[in-house]
């Protein structure tokens, strides 16, 4: 089952298990889409891979299957 993070682990912007903004590779590393659009290649910076947009989660499932609430924070270093 997907974790849902809460954040972009790149700008720490809020995504909520109900955004449409939140996009996740087969890692489920989870980033904004504004985000990802600065991406070389729109690639993910930690495995390489590609970005598809997070499923939303039925709110009536949330209840027995709630989002984590674990933030993972690791902002793109530019060189």
């Amino acid at each position: 089952m997907l974790e849902l993070r809460p954040t972009c682990e790149n700008c720490s912007k809020k995504l909520p298990p109900e955004s449409t903004e939140a996009l996740i590779c087969s890692f489920e590393c989870t980033f904004c889409s504004d985000c990802v659009e600065k991406l070389p290649g729109k690639s993910c910076p930690n495995c390489g891979g590609g970005f598809e947009k997070r499923p939303i989660r039925p709110k009536h499932l949330l209840v027995k299957y709630p989002a984590t609430t674990h933030i993972t924070f690791k902002p793109i270093t530019k060189s």
